[in-house]
């Protein structure tokens, strides 16, 4: 079944859009690809680039060491703190009031997609420099404004938004060393390949495939982006995100069923439908 068809057959359960191209940044499949959703925690890929961006100008060092804590500034004024029931990682929640080095937490936020470990980077970089990153790449229309549970700041309307589109265009970035130094950019690949969460792009690929993604979820969304390598043909980009009643599960078989139509097209890609 071709991506259109599978589109369609969700046609009416909510929004979805996708982006799939070449590592040139050529696209060859887009369906609503420039339409934003929440971004969750695909947000977390430009926030890692500005991490990697402030190492090498020697403003940050991955093996600082930095205290583990839970209050940070809302974008909407006063104080926030995350609640550990909504993150799927509880690694960076036991070494509260400790100290660990940066690239451990920075591990944390991209493998297991750590929501404390998140906000602790983001402590460190700044939103403005992460959103920095996003509007360099992208087209203007995704933003990071806020850091993860900043309840007030959602409450008041400030949002983080993604595009399939962007998240492409920022996987294009690291991809080819655009995004940071070869060195940063190569670190950021590793670290997305180890990725633990693996039921969208990687689900139905052959065993061993490498995928280079960020994923991100929440009530009504799932997300998935990255550069799929084959074996036997060149690197791709697919981005896919999803806002919609689907359950989750099926909405992950739905991601999953894109990356293969495009994958079983990886010696013509072109010549996806």
């Amino acid at each position: 079944m071709g991506i259109t068809e599978l589109l369609e057959g969700v046609a009416g359960t909510g929004e979805f859009g996708v982006w799939l191209g070449r590592m040139d940044g050529t696209a060859v499949f887009t369906a609503d690809a420039d339409r934003t959703h929440y971004s969750a925690s695909t947000m977390k890929l430009p926030v890692a680039i500005a991490m990697m961006r402030e190492v090498e100008a020697g403003r940050l060092d991955l093996d600082q060491k930095i205290t583990v804590h839970n209050d940070f500034p809302s974008a909407a004024g006063g104080r926030f703190g995350l609640t550990e029931a909504n993150d799927d990682s509880k690694t960076v929640w036991q070494e509260m009031g400790n100290e660990v080095t940066l690239r451990w937490v920075a591990t944390n936020m991209i493998t297991v997609s750590g929501n404390l470990a998140t906000d602790l980077v983001l402590d460190l970089v700044g939103i403005d420099k992460a959103n920095a990153v996003l509007a360099e790449f992208g087209s203007g229309r995704s933003v990071i404004q806020r850091g993860i549970d900043d309840v007030r700041a959602r409450d008041a309307g400030i949002n983080n938004v993604m595009s399939p589109a962007d998240l492409a265009a920022v996987l294009v970035a690291v991809g080819n060393n655009k995004a940071a130094s070869a060195g940063s950019c190569t670190y950021l690949r590793d670290l997305l390949a180890a990725n633990e969460w693996n039921d969208e792009i990687p689900k139905l690929l052959p065993a061993g495939t490498r995928v280079e993604h960020k994923n991100g979820w929440d009530d009504r969304v799932r997300h998935d982006g990255g550069i799929v390598r084959p074996a036997d043909a060149d690197p791709f980009v697919l981005a896919v995100c999803t806002s919609s009643s689907l359950p989750e599960a099926t909405a992950q078989a739905l991601i999953a069923d894109i990356a293969a139509a495009a994958f079983a097209h990886r010696h013509d890609l072109a010549a996806v439908r």
